[in-house]
């Protein structure tokens, strides 16, 4: 299945009317897991979407969220990210390249009688392995002298 299926599927199944633009940013999303920001869909979209608009965008990820088809990454306080993933993970984002990397949690729901859940957002910040390797081949490369 395709991810213009696949969209088409997931917005069948939540009873949402399947436009030409909700499939499209949906199928941008299950096709990029790098946690794009409404920037980024929009650029991708709008060369194939001549009358696409920011505010479009927004609208269809705020019916998405409501719908569970999207989950909201508030990780970096200047910009919000969108996950098409909406099981259960936390989220990794390096310091050093803003990359966002999912991961599995494994851990209960707090005992909190008389409270009622409605989302639970795991995120760390640190630096990635890759950029941990850069800067030690940077360190190495300045001690030898290079």
């Amino acid at each position: 299945m395709d991810y213009i299926e696949a969209a088409q599927a997931l917005l069948q199944e939540k009873g949402v009317r399947a436009s030409t633009i909700r499939i499209n940013v949906l199928a941008y999303l299950l096709s990029h897991p790098t946690h794009p920001t409404v920037e980024h869909i929009y650029q991708a979209l709008r060369k194939s979407m001549l009358t696409l608009s920011k505010t479009t965008i927004y609208n269809t990820l705020d019916l998405f969220q409501q719908q569970n088809l999207v989950r909201v990454i508030n990780i970096d306080e200047k910009e919000m990210r969108y996950d098409a993933n909406t099981t259960e993970h936390g989220h990794f984002q390096c310091q050093e390249c803003k990359a966002i990397t999912d991961f599995t949690i494994r851990c209960s729901t707090p005992d909190l009688p008389g409270f009622q859940i409605a989302t639970r957002n795991i995120y760390y910040r640190g630096i990635c392995a890759e950029c941990q390797t850069k800067k030690e081949e940077l360190l190495n490369e300045k001690s030898n002298g290079n």
